[in-house]
């Protein structure tokens, strides 16, 4: 007996299974032959959620010919076929389910389906279940980024089937979590979904801040009555509060039709221009219109016989105001939800303000590293000679076109800016070496003369660099292992040349420091800085240090030419751009102290970066009060954070 009940058993299950494997796509199209003729979103749907149910191999051929409008209908026997044309108004139809040639039919014998963008929609999302398990990988990526530019309730079931198969760590990741954000949008069960957003705790992702945002947001409704019991309420606000002004509740009631509209002075003469009877309106002389009483119990004589609407003032707003009670809902039914989005919300808020803090704080660093190699130059030979060198930015603007010159000598980048780096020291360094010879070494001690002689230099490089290269900007190209950028996360970032360009200052730091502890050069700089008189009575060339030290300065600034040229535009005026922020470094750190140059650059650079997040409309007047800021400074500390004993502090 109970062999004959397993073999029943079997035989039905096999049964069933032969049922299920006879059931092809053109059975399916044509037990709904109606509806895929009409091909309508509102009726086609189930037609293509049991296609794309079948578990048929060919489903998602059809689905996407579909799409394309590949499946024609034959007009003899109403079959549908995907359609491939070969001549003018001439189909190859092949079979849906074995994708054999049926045969070759002209247009006339045909009719296209052609679905509009709505049943295209449906068409996409019944395919993602097949896309989210393809064997192309690039396929399934392709997939998961569909989805997740445009999620939908339909996308959960499909994704979450696809998880546990998902062979690449990095897809499967994605699918996780993408999973957990269309769950929190999407899942009917809200133990679910909060769990989903707690998942989520203090995540960074704009994805989690672009899911939870919408399950917050408030909005303003009003009632005569008690307050609904189906709603997700979020509390009850009043009128002319911080969180409701008045205008804009009495304005609720008048978008309500609730209240009349106020009236306004306008309004008043508007009415009284439309019931003008000769010289007269509502039994009031038109000349006496002027007064603003008389006018307003003329409006109100019209208002008693009907004529204009009855005046609404402030008096009648705060009582009718009164008679309502407004309050906010959350666009989320459920209060579950809500509570636990607020406070995912207000964690994820505050890490982000910490993460906000942090690369704000990378990018004053950023900066300073910059303002340091604009300005270690003209440290060297401001502190040393005293000289004011208004020409210090048409050095850094040599630096950049060299590295420009060599770019399109060498097409390779790294190589390039390698073979540019001390090729723009040397080229600087040469020209720094001529200038002082030819002018600077005569104004020694004439502080007014050598400005006005170095400004004059300045304008007669640039006008040179105009006549060599023009006026339009020239490119000067980062290798490109300094592309893109180093991404923490959704917050903090910073561009690999940057970080470049930080490591460069640094390495010039220790450069600069092992020259002037470990060289003769540097400590024969170093005595003439302290007592120059001395250091001639002891067998040290004043004129010679001072040339060398001027190159050298120079010499630097060409090489940091070159690295602000990389992500700066390369001009004739670029110098223009870093001679004031370089001489406000150099005179807030302390006038020909290297250490002096760094703190200046990183109290400059943190300072800009501050006044710029506090005002970032206005990027002008952040560099007014930042050139305010350091003029008070400089009243209380007048040789800088770090001054230096010796002929550059005045001694």
């Amino acid at each position: 007996m109970i062999r004959r009940l397993f073999a029943c058993l079997a035989l039905m299950c096999w049964c069933q299974a032969g049922l299920a494997q006879g059931i092809t796509v053109q059975e399916i199209l044509q037990e709904n032959k109606t509806l895929v003729e009409k091909l309508s979103r509102k009726t086609i749907g189930p037609v293509i959620e049991q296609i794309a149910a079948s578990d048929l191999p060919q489903a998602q051929g059809f689905l996407e010919a579909l799409a394309t409008k590949q499946v024609w209908q034959r007009r003899s026997d109403g079959l549908f076929f995907i359609a491939t044309e070969v001549a003018k108004r001439q189909y190859t139809l092949s079979d849906p389910d074995g994708a054999s040639v049926v045969g070759e039919f002209a247009k006339k014998q045909l009719k296209q389906l052609k679905p509009n963008s709505g049943v295209r929609a449906l068409i996409a999302t019944a395919l993602v279940q097949f896309q989210l398990s393809d064997a192309d990988p690039a396929k399934r990526a392709e997939a998961l980024l569909a989805m997740e530019r445009a999620p939908a309730a339909d996308q959960l079931a499909p994704l979450r089937a696809s998880i546990e198969s998902e062979p690449d760590a990095v897809l499967k990741a994605r699918k996780s979590r993408l999973e957990r954000l269309l769950t929190i949008s999407f899942d009917p069960d809200d133990a679910i979904r909060v769990a989903a957003i707690q998942s989520f705790d203090g995540d960074l992702g704009v994805d989690v801040r672009a899911t939870l945002n919408p399950l917050v947001v408030k909005t303003l409704n009003v009632t005569a009555g008690d307050l609904p019991g189906d709603v997700n309420i979020v509390g009850i606000v009043k009128p002319g509060s911080d969180d409701l002004d008045r205008v804009q509740a009495y304005d609720l009631l008048v978008d309500s039709k609730l209240a009349p509209a106020p009236t306004t002075p306008a309004d008043i003469r508007a009415a009284l221009a439309d019931h003008i009877d000769g010289t007269q309106v509502a039994n009031v002389s038109v000349d006496q219109l002027s007064d603003p009483v008389i006018r307003r119990q003329a409006y109100d004589r019209l208002a008693e016989q009907s004529l204009v609407p009855t005046f609404t003032g402030e008096e009648d707003i705060t009582k009718t105001l009164d008679d309502y009670t407004f309050y906010e809902t959350y666009a989320e039914p459920s209060a579950t939800v809500t509570t636990a989005a607020n406070e995912a919300l207000t964690t994820i808020e505050l890490k982000v303000g910490l993460n906000q803090a942090f690369d704000l704080g990378l990018d004053a660093i950023s900066l300073a590293s910059i303002y340091f190699l604009a300005a270690i130059g003209l440290a060297i030979t401001f502190g040393v000679m005293g000289v004011i060198n208004m020409a210090h930015g048409e050095f850094i603007m040599m630096g950049a076109y060299t590295g420009y010159v060599v770019q399109q000598i060498i097409p390779n980048h790294t190589i390039s800016i390698l073979v540019a780096l001390p090729l723009a020291f040397a080229v600087t360094f040469a020209a720094g070496v001529a200038m002082e010879r030819l002018v600077i070494r005569y104004l020694y001690n004439r502080p007014l003369e050598t400005l006005l002689a170095t400004f004059g230099i300045s304008i007669a490089l640039q006008q040179l660099a105009k006549n060599i290269f023009g006026t339009q900007a020239r490119p000067l190209t980062a290798p490109g292992w300094l592309d893109g950028a180093w991404v923490m996360n959704d917050v903090v970032s910073i561009s690999y040349i940057r970080i470049a360009i930080f490591i460069l200052a640094l390495i010039f730091l220790g450069v600069f420091l092992f020259i002037m502890k470990r060289t003769r050069l540097g400590l024969e700089t170093r005595t003439v800085t302290q007592n120059p008189r001395m250091a001639a009575s002891m067998g040290i060339n004043p004129e010679r240090v001072n040339m060398l030290t001027f190159g050298l300065g120079s010499g630097i600034a060409g090489v940091a030419g070159v690295a602000i040229g990389l992500f700066a535009k390369v001009t004739s005026e670029m110098g223009n751009d870093y001679i004031v922020q370089s001489f406000m470094t150099v005179v807030v750190g302390g006038v020909g102290n290297i250490w002096g140059a760094l703190a200046g650059a990183t109290m400059i650079g943190f300072l800009q970066k501050g006044i710029e997040w506090g005002n970032p409309s206005n990027t002008l007047a952040a560099q007014t009060y930042m050139i305010i800021f350091i003029i008070i400074f400089i009243q209380f500390r007048p040789r800088g954070i770090i001054a230096l004993k010796g002929r550059a502090a005045g001694d």
